[in-house]
């Protein structure tokens, strides 16, 4: 029987870990957290009346291996998709919140873009063809769509996502689905004419499959508590690695030390931790896998959540919130209206609502004392949605390295990423640092990961 060692309880290490224990034949698998609690960002907090999410607060409800994961972990009972209001999406233009449209025919009379805009983005068929090497979102966006559509559209789009730069952030990286579509069929709307083409020729509605923002009634952190729960004493929390080297005399065997003294060998080590604590980890195994680790930048990210008398908000809360461009006179990267979401975040009569800002577009926010924050997020809170009451519960939260960003260049780090690992086997990366930042992605490759160690022979063959 195999013996895989996880470093890292996020929801890739869990995940990873749950499919090698319930492989056939199963697998001798421990999981090593550094903390004294599994779920890395995914974290819910009960305060007072409110349920708090820390970072992530749902997944799409299209993505099989998740969709597999909570059914076998017994938690489909205890789902919550979003309400229908939450498909109303707002941007902060022009001194007022603007509804996003939510189709082609929405879309002619929005006042969100102006109507040279809207022109420009009728001749994205006709726009120049993507040029060679690694191009940013924001190139791509403005190339295909225009630049007022980049700037007021996509670069927030990718902030709410990211906390990213569309600047910086490489689409093919970021978004390989969008690359797709234009290598496949030359832009976006003769892609979109195919696709319709295709569903209309199966039988199928015609509608676009993206999922349904989905959660659990008690929050995101359902998952792995659930996972946690589920492999019991194969998860040692509190115990952080120290190192990580090739066993003496076995090509394909690994020993790990503990900052406790203790070491564990494996045949297998998954290093399911950011691509930082990565490198730091691998430096002394191969200098040159831990160099391009340590060039996955991570961006930082403040939420602050703030709970209301919900009558005295002054605002009908009637969406899932808004993100705001740069240049509009707000510092925040937008604000998600949670009660709104979903059902039972506040107590009745109560309001939640989750402001984010930082990211890569100001990761200095990150350094500003509470009382510096809480003023920033109460102006530009005024600002956007006229809320001059002030909040009856405040809860803080910092992360200093929240987000990686798949900047230009990410898919040939990744490149000689794998070339690394193929000079050290039996050793795996898997997480959010690399080819997804979501729940599903993290999950996705996780599993991925733990289908193909069932397959290879303790000898790494």
């Amino acid at each position: 029987m195999p013996r895989v060692v996880i470093v890292g309880a996020g929801i890739a290490g869990l995940a990873c870990a749950h499919r090698l224990a319930a492989a056939p034949g199963g697998c001798d698998v421990v999981v090593l957290e550094a903390s004294d609690r599994a779920g890395g960002h995914l974290r819910t907090e009960r305060i007072d009346e409110f349920l708090c999410e820390w970072g992530p607060n749902g997944f799409l409800d299209n993505a099989p291996d998740t969709l597999a994961l909570v059914d076998t972990l017994g938690l489909r009972a205890e789902v919550v998709p979003s309400q229908d209001q939450a498909r109303r999406r707002f941007v902060f233009r022009g001194g007022r919140l603007r509804l996003l449209p939510g189709s082609p025919a929405a879309f002619l009379t929005s006042d969100v873009l102006s109507f040279g805009a809207k022109l420009r983005i009728a001749r994205e068929p006709f726009a120049r063809q993507r040029p060679d090497g690694d191009e940013t979102i924001h190139a791509f966006a403005a190339r295909r769509l225009g630049r007022e559509a980049a700037d007021i559209l996509v670069d927030p789009m990718v902030s709410g996502i990211f906390a990213g730069d569309a600047r910086q952030l490489s689409l093919r990286a970021a978004f390989p689905k969008m690359w797709e579509l234009e290598e496949q069929h030359g832009g976006l709307f003769r892609a979109l004419l195919a696709r319709r083409r295709k569903v209309r020729s199966s039988g199928a509605p015609v509608g676009s499959p993206l999922g349904r923002l989905t959660s659990f009634a008690n929050g995101i952190e359902t998952l792995p508590k659930a996972l946690a729960a589920r492999l019991g004493g194969r998860l040692r929390l509190g115990s952080p690695v120290s190192g990580l080297t090739r066993a003496a005399g076995a090509a394909a065997q690994w020993k790990v030390a503990l900052e406790t003294g203790e070491n564990l060998t494996a045949d297998h080590v998954v290093i399911a931790v950011p691509p930082p604590a990565a490198s730091a980890l691998l430096g002394p195994v191969d200098a040159t896998l831990a160099a391009t680790l340590a060039t996955i930048p991570l961006a930082p990210l403040v939420v602050v959540a703030l709970g209301f008398d919900r009558g005295a908000l002054g605002h009908p809360l009637d969406g899932f919130g808004f993100l705001v461009p740069r240049g509009q006179g707000a510092r925040i990267l937008g604000a998600l209206w949670e009660s709104s979401v979903y059902p039972g975040r506040a107590a009745s009569g109560h309001a939640l609502i989750r402001v984010m800002t930082g990211g890569a577009h100001d990761p200095s926010v990150a350094d500003l004392t509470d009382d510096q924050l809480l003023a920033l997020v109460r102006g530009d809170l005024l600002t956007t949605m006229g809320i001059t009451v002030e909040p009856g519960m405040v809860r803080i939260i910092r992360h200093r390295n929240a987000i990686p960003q798949y900047t230009v260049g990410h898919l040939d780090r990744l490149a000689c990423i794998d070339a690394a690992l193929k000079r050290l086997p039996g050793l795996h990366l898997t997480g959010h640092g690399y080819r997804g930042v979501g729940i599903n992605a993290a999950i996705a490759d996780a599993v991925s990961l733990a289908a193909r160690l069932v397959a290879v022979r303790p000898d790494g063959a």
